[in-house]
């Protein structure tokens, strides 16, 4: 195997710096989802009985229908409830791929970057193969966050409309429910804002590894013929 010849070059030009930014940006997307935690919070009078709170937990990976609120309802309201409530859906498929998504890229950024900082001499020597794989791994990757972020976009409405919606067969008027508390969700809506903002960076970054292939780059001149004496 070839030693490395560690240099910092490759960080001052585009193929090295569009690296960088991927390998910033794909963490603030998996972490602002997969770290998420939040509840939400209903207020149940009972009919002449005074006020409770009930709160249901959720978060990653948003199994919304494992979400039970606590205290159980079945003891409240004089037993109007017969079973414990919980949140409806469960949007985990969509969730753990956009993370997914998120720490391959991650991990190939980083590892694309060591490899342009130890060994861009073997990267463009000629007949290498390496900026064709790579070519191909990052125009993969940039497919894999168009169908993540959309997925995730669409299944992030879907938990809104979850949490929003009324406490489930609340019996009015033997109860009232009021919701009280929602933990605030911008930050889901920013991995979505990051999800497509490493789209961007990785279809753009495809061009400049693309201009490091034989497709991109012209052929050598044959070597002229020498003139006849």
């Amino acid at each position: 195997m070839a030693a490395p010849r560690v240099s910092l070059g490759p960080l001052k030009e585009p193929l090295g710096l569009i690296r960088v930014l991927q390998w910033f940006f794909s963490i603030f997307a998996f972490a602002t989802c997969g770290g998420f935690e939040g509840s939400v919070t209903f207020r149940v009078t009972c009919e002449g009985r005074e006020n409770h709170s009930v709160s249901a937990a959720f978060g990653y990976p948003f199994r919304l229908n494992h979400a039970v609120f606590q205290p159980s309802l079945t003891h409240l309201c004089n037993h109007t409830w017969p079973k414990d409530i919980h949140l409806v859906g469960d949007f985990s498929s969509a969730a753990r791929f956009f993370v997914g998504v998120g720490v391959a890229a991650f991990l190939y950024s980083l590892g694309a970057l060591g490899g342009y900082l130890g060994y861009l001499h073997l990267y463009r020597c000629a007949g290498s193969r390496l900026p064709l794989m790579d070519l191909l791994t990052s125009g993969l990757v940039a497919a894999l966050w168009l169908v993540a972020s959309s997925a995730w976009a669409q299944a992030l409405g879907h938990v809104r409309t979850a949490v929003t919606a009324p406490l489930p067969h609340c019996p009015s008027p033997t109860a009232t429910c009021v919701r009280s508390g929602l933990t605030a969700m911008g930050g889901l809506g920013a991995s979505v804002a990051f999800g497509f903002l490493n789209l961007v960076l990785w279809a753009g970054g495809s061009w400049f590894v693309y201009k490091e292939t034989p497709l991109h780059r012209p052929a050598p001149p044959p070597d002229s013929a020498p003139s006849p004496m």
